[in-house]
């Protein structure tokens, strides 16, 4: 597909977009009314069908292969280049609880104010779909793709993809590929689209105590040892008040920004002004650009959970027998979550804690980063600069965590992210998960725009 064709092909395929607004999103509510949370084991085969049906639909070669845990969904699509571009989706969401925190059921795909709320609708669902109906719209005109196409959906990306390393390794001749098209994407408050190349990892873990072997009353203090104070003071010795992680050798492979990195970091700060009067964080941002480094290029110790005792309505003087608390380590280029782990134990052995037990509750996930002037990112670049008429914002990185390194990274396999449907207010992993309708077209238009341009380069 010669670029002078370009225009010429894509123009009839975004008209035909437009006329098939309303059938667009009322496939993506059919594909987010069925719960698909794997934490819970909650409606996986029945989500696991419906993405395979789709793809069939799309007469994509289909094969639903069976893991240890949940199955993936690959679908092979032949197009005019010789290029093949691998998309990676999952077809898990997150919980949805708290339910009294939704303004409508998590599960019920409203449309209000010209938003979609959804559990799971801005991650992923909402993007997988795009892509899709972005492939019905190049069949429809051109009866083919610009390039040639491998789907990948799997179904435990919040959990840990625990099985998606293996099965990569055992199927390298499935998942081959020129370049991989990530999961996520988002609009920043500006309008324009973020990119990205590259994800942090994760260590997940849950620290536990026990002091006594029930709940005591809690006039036994003096001479009882109390779960809940045993864990803070284990806490204490992980984190000092500016954030900085104090278990020894944590930042020894930690790779500062390269000359080109630091250059995106200036032209494309988060806006955090933003973000913190969206959160309600109170105060003013004093350097935007160093925050920017700090989110993207500095691992963190965050307390995710924490509970021990009593904490329901009213009084009830215990001291508690048990007390845990789940923490999330985002690691950056070059950690190993095994190393981290191995380095937790000697911390908590030094400091005299050997008896808060640690347990590792999903799989780590290693951080990964491709290059940010690849052939799929420039493509990128051009397509949304084309579709949303603004220029996109790159940066190297998400401060995310997905299974980039385990899938792709580790076998030469370039990544590019940011063809997604959410923004700034998606509220993802939140209650009042949601993405605008309207970024739901853009997005299905850029990725018909990716398509071709991606061939032609």
């Amino acid at each position: 597909m010669a670029q002078s064709n370009y225009s010429a092909l894509l123009g009839p395929v975004l008209a035909w977009i437009d006329s098939h607004r309303e059938e667009a999103l009322a496939d993506l509510q059919r594909f987010c009314r069925q719960p698909s949370v794997a934490a819970q084991d909650m409606g996986m085969e029945e989500m696991a069908a419906i993405v395979s049906n789709a793809l069939q639909d799309l007469n994509a070669q289909t094969s639903k292969i069976a893991t240890a845990g949940y199955p993936i969904i690959i679908g092979h699509l032949p197009g005019h280049s010789q290029r093949r571009l691998l998309i990676y989706n999952h077809y898990d969401v997150q919980p949805p609880e708290p339910f009294e925190a939704w303004s409508s059921p998590p599960f019920a795909a409203t449309v209000r104010d010209g938003c979609l709320y959804a559990r799971g609708v801005a991650d992923n669902k909402g993007t997988l779909v795009s892509r899709l109906w972005a492939v019905r719209a190049w069949q429809a005109i051109h009866k083919t793709l610009p390039c040639n196409l491998t789907f990948l959906v799997e179904g435990e990306e919040e959990i840990g993809s625990t099985n998606l390393g293996a099965f990569a390794a055992a199927n390298q001749e499935i998942v081959k590929a020129d370049a991989c098209l990530w999961e996520n994407g988002h609009r920043a408050a500006d309008g324009a689209l973020s990119l990205n190349a590259g994800a942090k990892g994760i260590l997940y873990i849950e620290l536990r105590t026990r002091g006594t072997a029930y709940d005591l009353h809690s006039s036994n203090a003096p001479i009882a040892p109390n779960a809940a104070w045993r864990l803070v003071e284990a806490l204490h010795t992980l984190r000092n008040p500016a954030g900085r992680v104090q278990i020894e050798h944590f930042y020894d492979d930690v790779l500062p920004p390269n000359e080109r990195e630091r250059e995106l970091l200036k032209r494309f700060p988060v806006d955090v002004a933003e973000r913190w009067q969206s959160w309600g964080v109170a105060g003013t941002p004093s350097d935007p650009v160093a925050m920017t480094e700090q989110l993207l290029f500095e691992p963190t110790c965050t307390i995710c959970g924490i509970w021990g005792g009593y904490t329901g309505a009213g009084s009830k003087t215990v001291l508690p027998a048990t007390a845990g608390v789940k923490i999330d380590f985002r690691l950056v280029p070059d950690q190993d979550p095994d190393k981290i782990l191995a380095l937790l134990r000697q911390h908590l052995h030094k400091h005299g804690f050997d008896d808060v037990e640690i347990v590792e509750l999903e799989g780590g996930e290693h951080p990964s980063q491709s290059p940010t002037d690849s052939a799929l990112m420039e493509s990128l670049i051009r397509s949304a600069r084309l579709i949303y008429r603004q220029e996109p914002r790159v940066l190297p990185r998400t401060p995310g965590t997905g299974p980039m390194e385990q899938l792709c990274q580790r076998y030469g396999v370039q990544v590019a992210s940011g063809a997604g449907v959410g923004y700034e207010n998606s509220r993802v992993h939140s209650p009042n998960e949601n993405i605008r309708v309207e970024d739901f077209y853009l997005g299905i238009k850029h990725v018909a725009a990716l398509l071709a341009d991606y061939s032609a380069t």
